[in-house]
């Protein structure tokens, strides 16, 4: 069989790392197409792929105003610019795959579904935590009765301190108005994994959450402005969200990926001392444009009975997330690397580990990026939208989960989705 083609709509991080199954699996895909604005970040994928020039755009409007030249279109831009490349894209016919959050607004994220049914193209979006190896074993675990039924589950995502200070702070997704609200860009695909394995609709949403920390109010005294310019010494030395111990501690160990490689095209600590210099990721924590939460709770109630506590926090080690699932039979814990089950009935305990991902770009979430682009290949070389398990209707009932929560957090009160 041929290999399915794609065109990368958004050269970033998130585009960079999808298109690299094809250069695992050429027998199985093929980059044949860039649009992305910058230079560096254009020019780069296209050397990775032999990307003709006549196929390497600046904007997604050029490339898709071309005759349809690939099977399937990846849409990688920020988030809130997914929704008109994504409809254009199914306009167009391509089969697409859709970067999370589908988009920054209910009316967005129904738009897109409502192009997708008409255009009948194959379509998925990244929520990649359904895709890994533990998703797959703790779903075959419960679904062989080994704990009974589900009656709670308790999910942690550990944001981690300095993840929240350069993405949520410094970064792209500081600011609700240049990108959207923190549940959505950062734990839509913690509460859709949350729906995927307890298997019934959420029928309500509380939630509670606020910004405590990265504000102005919360400045240590004589701090300054920016990192390498106008804080003491004394001071910075005592802060864990510096930018000197974030970004050139480590880079001078030797650390050159992300999230270096996105402050600079040129990774070396005098670039990287120079972007924190003069751009946004030099910044004081306590200084910048942020109204994003640094930690939030939601409580979901399911139709079947069950119940669900999510935490999303800033203030923890990056690590794996953690989940707890009681049923009436037994309990399971995840720790991201193995699960562990106590059976009631036998009063024992037993562990399962797990792969924790694959030593390349796709390895991240778990493995989840490698194998969401398995299984959206395979359905696009087989036309198969079942082999998708992040498709149209489900993805947009956890979006419609994830704007609830954030209307509950607002309001302070218990939404109802039924």
């Amino acid at each position: 069989m041929k290999p399915v083609t794609y065109l990368i709509l958004g050269g970033g991080s998130r585009g960079t790392t999808y298109a690299e199954y094809a250069r695992e699996h050429p027998e199985k895909a093929k980059v044949v197409g860039v649009a992305e604005p910058r230079d560096f970040f254009r020019r780069r994928l296209a050397e990775r792929h032999a990307i003709p020039g006549r196929q390497q755009f600046t904007t997604w409007e050029d490339a898709l105003a071309v005759p349809r030249f690939a099977d399937a279109a990846i849409v990688a831009t920020q988030d809130n610019l997914h929704a008109e490349p994504a409809i254009a894209a199914v306009r167009a016919g391509y089969h697409l795959l859709l970067e999370k959050p589908m988009a920054p607004t209910e009316e967005e994220c129904r738009r897109i579904i409502d192009a997708v049914k008409k255009s009948g193209v194959l379509f998925g979006v990244c929520h990649v935590l359904r895709y890994t190896d533990l998703t797959r074993n703790l779903r075959e675990q419960i679904l062989s009765d080994q704990i009974g039924d589900i009656i709670s589950l308790q999910h942690l995502e550990p944001v981690g301190y300095w993840h929240q200070a350069h993405s949520f702070v410094r970064g792209n997704w500081r600011n609700e108005k240049e990108s959207t609200f923190m549940l959505l860009a950062k734990s839509c695909h913690d509460l859709d994994w949350i729906r995927f394995i307890v298997g019934e609709p959420c029928r309500s949403v509380a939630s509670f959450g606020a910004l405590s920390h990265f504000t102005r109010q919360a400045k240590p005294p004589n701090a300054g402005t920016r990192c390498l310019q106008d804080c003491p010494a004394e001071v910075e030395a005592r802060c864990p969200y510096s930018a000197r111990k974030i970004y050139l501690q480590r880079a001078a160990r030797g650390e050159t990926g992300w999230p270096h490689d996105i402050l600079t095209s040129s990774v070396t600590v005098e670039s990287i001392a120079d972007a924190l210099r003069n751009g946004p990721y030099g910044r004081c924590v306590y200084e910048c444009d942020n109204n994003v939460v640094d930690h939030q709770v939601v409580i979901l109630n399911f139709c079947g009975g069950q119940t669900a506590a999510f935490t999303m926090t800033a203030f923890t080690e990056i690590g794996h997330r953690r989940t707890q699932i009681f049923g009436t039979h037994g309990e399971m814990w995840s720790d991201g690397e193995t699960i562990s089950r106590f059976d009631f009935l036998s009063d024992t305990w037993s562990k399962t580990p797990v792969s924790s991902g694959h030593a390349t770009l796709l390895g991240g979430h778990g493995g989840g990026d490698y194998r969401l682009m398995e299984h959206f290949t395979a359905a696009v070389a087989d036309g198969d939208q079942k082999q998708i398990l992040s498709g149209p209707e489900e993805s947009l009932e956890s979006h419609l989960m994830v704007f609830a929560a954030e209307k509950a957090r607002r309001q302070n009160k218990v939404i109802d989705l039924l």
